[in-house]
């Protein structure tokens, strides 16, 4: 996977100091092409690829209940595995007649995705899913159009804050973790960014709880 330089850290100031500026935030995720034990040899089997199969992503307004005022899928066909294995259509419950009937091109996907996105400070993800996007970009001829700062990666703030567990969590299980109900639609694009919401929320309520009042 690729490591760019077009990454930066998310953590529990820029959090505060953000909604305290206002403005807006993109959260996105992918579904890519998986297979049973893929992930725990991270995609080294033979033919193996993290092609995107589908973008999700909303936008939340920078304020202290981070409000969703706009939702975004798409679903994008492989090339190097155009067909889905029966793994990743239990997990995510998106099946090859799925792709059949809705499915775009991943460079048709992905300008959906930025031009969804164009209008926000900045994009962020759980975990490293620009990695995947940019090398979706560097098979598919693909412009990349983002730079240092426009993308950041919230995981490692989330995981902090859950003590740092041995096996960590995946984001349709974030909610949970933090007491509360889970959006649905776990292992899908939506229902991952919403739940990922959901932590992002829980953890500007603790600070400002925690935040001196003058």
């Amino acid at each position: 996977m690729t490591n760019t330089a077009d990454e930066s850290a998310i953590d529990v100031e820029w959090l505060k100091s953000s909604v305290a500026a206002g403005g807006r935030l993109a959260v996105f995720d992918l579904e890519y092409t998986t297979w049973e034990g893929a992930a725990a040899r991270r995609w080294s089997g033979p033919g193996e690829y993290l092609e995107v199969v589908q973008i999700g992503a909303i936008v939340l307004e920078l304020e202290p209940d981070l409000p969703e005022i706009a939702a975004f899928e798409v679903l994008t066909r492989p090339v190097f595995n155009p067909t889905l294995s029966d793994y990743f259509t239990e997990l995510t419950g998106i099946s090859n007649a799925d792709l059949e009937v809705g499915a775009v091109s991943f460079a048709d996907g992905f300008g959906q995705f930025v031009q969804f996105c164009a209008d926000v400070q900045r994009r962020v993800c759980y975990g490293w899913d620009d990695r995947a996007l940019r090398d979706n970009c560097d098979w598919r001829g693909v412009d990349w159009p983002y730079s240092v700062n426009d993308i950041g990666n919230v995981r490692p703030m989330i995981l902090c804050r859950l003590g740092n567990p041995q096996v960590v969590p995946f984001s349709s299980d974030l909610p949970e973790r933090f007491g509360l109900p889970a959006p649905g639609g776990a292992h899908t694009g939506l229902g991952d960014v919403r739940a990922i919401a959901i932590a992002l929320r829980a953890m500007v309520r603790e600070t400002a709880a925690h935040s001196p009042r003058g």
